[in-house]
C-alpha cells in the first residue's frame, strides 16, 4: 500500500511539473503575441485552488490531475465583444497561432534541457558498461563479445554509461550490422561486428541489451541472507537473516542462481534446507510459494534476498561539470532524446519494436516513484525523458494533439485560407478515437505488468 501511495504521490509530482510547464509554454507565447489568456489550469475537473492576476487571467489547479489546459479568447467557441476581437486566438496571423501552438512542446524540450543541465552539474553516478555475462547462442555470442569487457564504442558513439548503449543500440533498429568496439581488463581493444539483421524489440520488457544476448555486469550473489519478506515461505520456514544456504535436499548448492532455479521448479513442494546459523547447521523445511509468471506458468517463489559482493571501486564513477559544459551536454542529450524519440515512433508503426512495449499511466507512475527514491539525479533524468517524450507525442498530428493544430494551420498557410470547419470537425472525432485507443492499449500493457 506504502508502494501505491509513493507512486501516486510522485507521479503526481512529476506530471504537475511538466504539465506546467508545457501549459506556461502556450500561455507565455500567447501573452506575448496578444492574445487574451481567460484561464490556466493545471489539472481537469472541480477547481481546488484559484486565483487572478492583473490581467483578469484565472489560474486553476484542479481535481483530476491528469492534465490542463489554457483557455484563451476565441471567436469559434464564445462570443466575443467587438471591442476585444482584436485580442482573440482567432483574429491572429496564422505564423502568431503556429508559434502559440509549438510553444508547448518547445517549452518541453527547454525543459528537458535545464534538468539535464542541473543533473550534470550535481553529478551523476553511473555504471561503466562491463559485459557480466553473454547469453550462449546469441548475436552477441555469434560476435564474439566476451564477458569482463567494457564497450567503448557502438559505431561512431561514445559509451560511457549502460544508458548510452541502450539508446545507441535502439538508435540502430532496421540496420545490418553495426561496429562495436571493447576494452578488455588489460586494456586491450577489441573490434567486433554485432549483426542486426531482423533484430527487433518484439518482447514485453525485454531490453534491447538482453534480446541480443549481453548481461551487464553485476556483483556476485552470495548464499548468504540478506533480507526475509515478511509473509513469505521463508519466513514461515523460520529462515533467519545472515543464514548460508548450504544445500537443498540433500545436494550442495554452489550458486545463488542455482538456488533461484530450483526453487522457481519447486512451487508448493516441501524442500529440506541445510542451512549454517552461526556455528551450528540447521534443517528446515521450506515449501515455496506459487506465483505465476508473464507466460501462464506457475513458479516458486522464496521470498529472500542474498548478500551482494561490493561493487569494484574502477566500475563505479562520479562526474561533474560546469555550468557551460553542463548546458552544452543538456542540449546533446536532449537532441538525443527526441531523435530516439522519432525513432521509437517510426519503429512502431515498421514493427521493428512491439506496441507491448507502450506504457501509460501507470508505467509512468511506477518510473516516477522508482526515480524519486533513487534521489534528485535519477528524478531529473525521469522528468527529462518524460518531458521529451511529452513534447514529441504532442508533435504527432493528431488533430486532438498540438501536431494537429499545426498540421492544419501549416495547411493554411500554404493554402491561404483555413481547412474548413467540417474536416477540422471530423478530423478532431478521429483523432480522440485515436488517442483514447492508443491510452487504453498503453494501459493494458500496464496492468499486465503488474
Amino acid at each position: 500500500m506504502f508502494d501505491f501511495f509513493w507512486n501516486l504521490g510522485s507521479f503526481i509530482l512529476a506530471l504537475g511539473i511538466l504539465v506546467t510547464v508545457h501549459e506556461y509554454g502556450h500561455f507565455w507565447v500567447a501573452r506575448k503575441a496578444g492574445v487574451k489568456v481567460l484561464r490556466f489550469s493545471i489539472g481537469f475537473g472541480k477547481p481546488l485552488i484559484k486565483w487572478y492576476d492583473k490581467q483578469q487571467t484565472e489560474y486553476v489547479v484542479a481535481a483530476i490531475p491528469l492534465g490542463g489546459y489554457v483557455k484563451m479568447l476565441d471567436e469559434r467557441v464564445d462570443e466575443v465583444p467587438p471591442e476585444q476581437r482584436h485580442l482573440s486566438f482567432n483574429a491572429k496571423s496564422v505564423k502568431a497561432r503556429i508559434a502559440i501552438v509549438a510553444a508547448g512542446p518547445m517549452a518541453n524540450f527547454l525543459f528537458a534541457i535545464f534538468a539535464l543541465a542541473v543533473m550534470y552539474m550535481v553529478g551523476v553516478q553511473s555504471l561503466k558498461p562491463v559485459v557480466g555475462e553473454v547469453t550462449q547462442g546469441s548475436r552477441a555470442a555469434a560476435a564474439k563479445i566476451e564477458p569482463n569487457q567494457q564497450i567503448i564504442k557502438i559505431g561512431e558513439d561514445d559509451i560511457n554509461t549502460w544508458q548510452d548503449a541502450t539508446f545507441s543500440l535502439m538508435s540502430r533498429l532496421g540496420e545490418q550490422s553495426v561496429v562495436v568496439t571493447l576494452r578488455d581488463q588489460n586494456y586491450q581493444k577489441h573490434v567486433r561486428t554485432l549483426n542486426l539483421d531482423g533484430w527487433k524489440l518484439d518482447q514485453q520488457d525485454v531490453p534491447p541489451l538482453t534480446s541480443i544476448g549481453i548481461v551487464p555486469f553485476r556483483p556476485k550473489a552470495l548464499l548468504e541472507v540478506a533480507m526475509i519478506s515478511k509473509g513469505s515461505a521463508a519466513e514461515a520456514a523460520g529462515l533467519q537473516v545472515n543464514d548460508k544456504i548450504l544445500a537443498v535436499n540433500g545436494e550442495n548448492i554452489s550458486s545463488w542462481s542455482k538456488l533461484v532455479s530450483l526453487i522457481q521448479q519447486s512451487p508448493n513442494k516441501s524442500l529440506q534446507f541445510s542451512v549454517q546459523r552461526q556455528d551450528s547447521i540447521k534443517e528446515l523445511t521450506v515449501t515455496p510459494q506459487s506465483r505465476t509468471n508473464d507466460t501462464g506458468v506457475a513458479q516458486g517463489f522464496l521470498g529472500v534476498s542474498p548478500v551482494v559482493e561490493p561493487w569494484p571501486e574502477n566500475y563505479i564513477e562520479t562526474r561533474h561539470y560546469g555550468p557551460v559544459d553542463s548546458i552544452v551536454l543538456g542540449i546533446q542529450e536532449t537532441w538525443r532524446l527526441i531523435t530516439l524519440s522519432f525513432d521509437m515512433i517510426g519503429n512502431l508503426i515498421t514493427g521493428q519494436v512491439s506496441v507491448k512495449n507502450l506504457s501509460g499511466p501507470v508505467g509512468i507512475a511506477v518510473g516516477a516513484g522508482t526515480s524519486v527514491s533513487y534521489g534528485l539525479v535519477a528524478f531529473l533524468s525521469f522528468l527529462a525523458l518524460i518531458s521529451v517524450n511529452l513534447g514529441v507525442f504532442n508533435l504527432l498530428p493528431l488533430p486532438v494533439l498540438d501536431g494537429g493544430h499545426l498540421m492544419y494551420y501549416i495547411i493554411e498557410l500554404f493554402r491561404k485560407k483555413p481547412v474548413s470547419e467540417k474536416t477540422q470537425e471530423f478530423g478532431f472525432k478521429v483523432g480522440a478515437l485515436l488517442l483514447l485507443f492508443l491510452t487504453c492499449f498503453a494501459l493494458f500493457n500496464d496492468v499486465s505488468r503488474l
